[in-house]
């Protein structure tokens, strides 16, 4: 399977290939749009010379990462932080998973527990797990018993609600007016 968000090319490759990417790409998706968030790892490839391992950002030096993020164009609108934040990530995926980011989905015993270990890195709340989940389900062929169920209704088959169901440029469209929508609601309903 493969990630085929509309943005470059290099990046959805990078993101298809990479568990690394891909997680980075989730982890730094709030606060600005998905187009910069999943492009974002590619650019720190770019920035780096190389591909770095969770081992490598985990360990570097957390004013030079955020100089990396920072350097305009930022990779992110909050770079300080978020810098902060991958390195927790690569952190905890070296502490618990051998520096392996499939280990977080490897080996799970169904939706249940790969929910779980989502839930368990920095930064990670339960939307944002679902929709992890949602995405290695539909995008990346990681499915054991059950992941749609954990991924509550971003598992949906046929669902336009996250970067799960963005395939091309039309379901961009379809989540973004599912996103309005939300947001409309939630306003209408503390008005």
């Amino acid at each position: 399977m493969a990630i085929t968000l509309p943005i470059d090319d290099g990046a959805n490759e990078y993101l298809t290939r990479s568990p690394l990417a891909l997680l980075i790409g989730m982890t730094l998706d709030q606060q600005i749009t998905l187009e910069k968030a999943f492009t974002s790892p590619w650019v720190l490839t770019q920035r780096l010379g190389h591909e770095p391992t969770a081992q490598e950002l985990a360990d570097f030096d957390t004013q030079a990462l955020v100089e990396i993020f920072a350097t305009p164009p930022a990779l992110h609108r909050f770079p300080k932080a978020m810098a902060a934040r991958v390195q927790e990530v690569c952190r905890v995926i070296v502490e618990r998973y051998d520096g392996d980011p499939a280990g977080i989905w490897a080996g799970v015993a169904d939706g249940a527990e790969l929910l779980q270990r989502v839930l368990g890195l920095p930064g990670f709340g339960r939307q944002k797990a679902q929709i992890f989940v949602a995405l290695l389900g539909k995008q990346c062929g990681v499915r054991p018993e059950g992941w749609r169920e954990a991924a509550g209704g971003y598992g949906e088959e046929g669902s336009f609600r996250s970067v799960a169901d963005i395939v091309d440029q039309d379901s961009l469209v379809r989540v973004r007016e599912y996103k309005k929508q939300v947001k409309a609601e939630a306003k209408a309903a503390k008005g």
